[in-house]
């Protein structure tokens, strides 16, 4: 028997990381993992074939956690995906928009729909996640209860959408990342490609603007650059960095020797095609 490839997300069946699972990978199962480091350890243990993790949002920044996972994980980037997020109001079935007093999600998801929570006089309540709040309104039965929700949640828990599009700002989008065991690099010249790495630089005076000066005269864009710190000392920070572009284009292979004269180390995390989305931006 044929065995089903996997995919693990971190929220419950319903989730923004579920509907872009379900999107990309149709014939897949998708996962449901109870926090990100459950979803890095089912890939890491062989339950899991592929992890799809958030890693940047549109309104509310960076996901910290990630941030600090990806560069001590032995997962690497094989793949990125945005998905606009859409958020309905929901209820049982048989209510009415009218009864409605209390809304139910998670707390970014209550600061991101406040005009209809205002508009209807909703008394927000934090729950743990957005799908996570479908289930609890479902299993409460209550129909005074709505939950702010992916449209994808109300299919999955039998509720009702009072109303889509909740949201107050249409360009709320998250970039995901795909994550698997081997660094499986795109093949050079197919298609537009992103490199992700870690570097730590040396703890000298410009040494950041000597490391990166390497791509800015081989004509590389960098798209990302984020500091840490590094074993929770003031010295020695490491970066995330993302460039446009192939390590072994010319011009990026160039960037990247110079930048090793400036550091300690460089941890590839992925070389992966770029997601369609990048374009309709520029």
């Amino acid at each position: 028997m044929r065995r089903v490839n996997r995919i693990a997300y971190q929220g419950e069946p319903g989730s923004n990381s579920h509907t872009v699972c379900a999107e990309h990978y149709p014939d897949w199962e998708s996962v449901p993992c109870a926090s990100f480091e459950d979803v890095f350890a089912a890939v890491e243990g062989g339950e899991a074939d592929l992890a799809m993790i958030p890693i940047d949002n549109s309104l509310a920044g960076r996901v910290a956690d990630i941030h600090h996972f990806l560069p001590t994980s032995p997962l690497r980037i094989v793949g990125e995906h945005f998905l606009r997020i859409r958020f309905s109001l929901m209820a049982v079935p048989g209510a009415r928009i009218e009864q409605i007093t209390a809304a139910h999600s998670h707390v970014h998801a209550l600061g991101q729909c406040r005009n209809v929570i205002r508009e209807l006089g909703l008394t927000p309540v934090i729950s743990g996640d957005t799908a996570g709040a479908a289930r609890e309104v479902a299993e409460a039965g209550d129909p005074t209860l709505a939950a702010i929700s992916p449209p994808m949640a109300a299919g999955i828990y039998g509720l009702q959408v009072l109303r889509e599009d909740v949201e107050d700002a249409d360009h709320n989008t998250t970039r995901f990342v795909v994550l698997s065991r081997d660094l499986v690099a795109a093949p050079l010249g197919a298609r537009p490609t992103v490199t992700s790495f870690v570097f730590n630089v040396r703890n000298l005076p410009a040494a950041l603007y000597k490391a990166l000066g390497g791509f800015a005269t081989n004509g590389v864009n960098m798209t990302k650059l984020e500091s840490y710190m590094v074993d929770g000392r003031f010295v020695g920070t490491q970066f995330l960095a993302e460039v446009d572009g192939h390590p072994d284009e010319p011009g990026l292979s160039r960037a990247l020797e110079e930048l090793a004269f400036f550091t300690t180390d460089i941890t590839m995390l992925g070389v992966y095609p770029a997601d369609p989305f990048r374009a309709s931006q520029e």
